[in-house]
């Protein structure tokens, strides 16, 4: 694959007969790659089962589209949160990285931030998650680095330096069996509705 990070939005409308989604409407998305790397369409349920055979998507999910919030005020200055972090990171594409943005992506799913659509499993063994998020509906494709044990914790540690924070909270774990899924090194608060839609397709 040529993205192993990519964020895509959601439409507002089908992308097959344009009619406009409305609250609370169940929409299909497929993730698609072509030439230009990513590309994400959002389909009406009807539209969708004409189109999903002769898509053969990447990666596709079933949603529940929310009208998005208005634009709150824009804070100068304002501390980096780990959405902002994630995205700034996924917009560098630094492999370095890589254990960082998967990480800051578990923490925003434990947070109800994001929610897991699918995961995708390459012939070569690469492993991706499909995320999305509630609030703008955006896909966010992460690579899953199988993080060891042994490297969970220096990854922690420069999540927690990168977002300002204390470095003994890196250690907050609360399942071993599972490290990279259960870590969240800061104490961010959960500010987010509960949201049952995170069922794969």
């Amino acid at each position: 694959m040529a993205q192993d990070w990519d964020i895509k939005s959601r439409s507002e409308s089908c992308t097959a007969c344009s009619t406009a989604f409305a609250d609370g409407q169940s929409y299909f998305s497929a993730l698609l790659f072509g030439d230009a790397g990513y590309e994400r369409a959002d389909f009406c349920e009807n539209c969708w089962t004409q189109s999903e055979a002769v898509l053969s998507p990447y990666s596709s999910w079933q949603g529940t589209y929310r009208t998005p919030p208005p634009p709150g005020n824009t804070e100068p200055l304002k501390k980096e949160t780990a959405e902002s972090l994630l995205r700034k990171l996924i917009e560098n594409e630094d492999p370095q990285n890589k254990g960082v943005i998967y990480i800051l992506a578990v923490m925003l799913e434990r947070k109800k931030t994001l929610v897991e659509k699918d995961v995708t499993i390459d012939d070569n063994g690469t492993v991706h998650r499909v995320y999305e998020h509630r609030q703008t509906g955006e896909t966010f494709l992460i690579l899953d680095p199988q993080l060891k044990l042994d490297k969970l914790e220096d990854v922690q540690t420069r999540v927690v330096e990168m977002l300002g924070g204390s470095s003994t909270s890196a250690e907050k774990q609360t399942d071993t069996s599972d490290p990279s899924k259960q870590a969240d090194p800061t104490d961010e608060p959960d500010n987010s509705k509960p949201d049952n839609d995170n069922d794969h397709t």
